[in-house]
């Protein structure tokens, strides 16, 4: 057996290969899985660091841009972070200091060592349930989270103005889901830390709630989305071409039609029938009032376009298991020419 390092932040013991990921709460495990038995079904066994100590290791995979030292073997990068997020991700210094790089930003397409992917999701889908059977009108699936600095591209705010909106105007047809909801927005400024103070204050004398809508976080995103007409799937930036998260998959796969707003190029993967896409629209009113106006048959084909792209191989492009194949065969070719030279 040849063994390699797997590197992930705040992850030992191979925890990001446990059923539940015990660093990142809620965050699916299916992929790396996946990764892993596909590079053990060619006879490498991936581990974290402490689990190889001791044994000859063949090359290091690091997911996500992360501080690198010496190189003491080949070593790979899979960067599918949004580079807002993880800076390292879009530097072409830092990506030239791997064998290999795994990447959906077409900006570093021009290093000789990139190879073109794109984000993965386990693409499961099954029999929907149709309008009658979906009592939510709509929903919002995201952990409360914000840029730490200003960002024309900027979509937490866009998620954060919809959720206001529904609050405001149509509470009843409304649900927040996810992490960190009940409390109040991360502040990085003076003015949003003392916003942030004035809602704490309301919770703790008045009993008001940071989010009214706030139903919780939830650890099965299809329980809610099979029984949910349509989703709120805003990227955390937009205008990123090829940044297609598993927000809008995760929809998808549940037969939910998905308000969708993030990548510029987003149509050249998913049509347009299987979506409303959010940028045709001036605001959340205009919106919610196009959703209220799809009716019973309208819905059904949406569904239908929906399963047809699902099972196309356009959508494969997405799945986890062309994701293994194709990272675990290209390393293993790297490795190979390597070897050889």
């Amino acid at each position: 057996m040849i063994y390699a390092n797997v590197y992930a932040d705040g992850h030992s013991a191979n925890s990001l290969f446990a059923h539940e990921d015990s660093v990142h709460r809620f965050n699916p495990t299916f992929t790396p899985r996946l990764l892993r038995q596909t590079f053990r079904e060619q006879g490498v066994e991936i581990n974290t660091p402490d689990l190889n100590a001791g044994r000859t290791v063949a090359f290091d995979l690091h997911l996500e841009g992360r501080p690198v030292g010496v190189r003491l073997r080949p070593r790979f990068l899979i960067a599918l972070e949004n580079p807002n997020i993880n800076k390292l991700n879009a530097s072409s210094d830092y990506c030239q200091q791997f064998d290999g790089v795994f990447a959906w930003d077409s900006r570093l397409f021009h290093l000789s060592n990139v190879t073109p992917i794109l984000i993965p999701h386990p693409m499961a889908c099954g029999e929907f349930l149709d309008w009658e059977h979906r009592p939510r009108f709509s929903c919002l699936i995201n952990a409360n989270k914000a840029f730490k600095e200003v960002l024309p591209s900027d979509l937490y705010l866009e998620r954060l103005k919809t959720i206001r909106w529904y609050e405001k105007n149509a509470p009843e047809q409304f649900d927040l889901y996810g992490m960190g909801w009940e409390k109040s927005v991360p502040a990085y400024t003076a003015l949003g830390r003392l916003a942030r103070l004035g809602s704490r204050l309301k919770t703790r004398l008045f009993g008001v709630p940071p989010f009214p809508s706030y139903r919780g976080a939830v650890s099965d995103k299809a329980r809610v989305l099979c029984k949910t007409r349509f989703s709120y799937c805003y990227e955390n930036s937009r205008d990123l071409s090829n940044y297609i998260t598993e927000k809008i998959f995760d929809s998808l796969a549940q037969g939910c039609v998905p308000v969708y707003w993030g990548a510029d190029n987003v149509l050249d993967y998913i049509p347009e029938n299987c979506m409303i896409d959010r940028r045709k629209f001036a605001n959340t009113a205009e919106v919610h009032r196009f959703l209220t106006e799809i009716t019973a048959q309208e819905y059904a084909q949406y569904q239908a376009n929906i399963a047809q792209f699902m099972h196309s191989k356009v959508a494969t492009r997405f799945s986890s298991g062309h994701f293994a194949q194709h990272v675990a065969g290209q390393v293993l070719a790297v490795m190979g020419r390597l070897q050889s030279e």
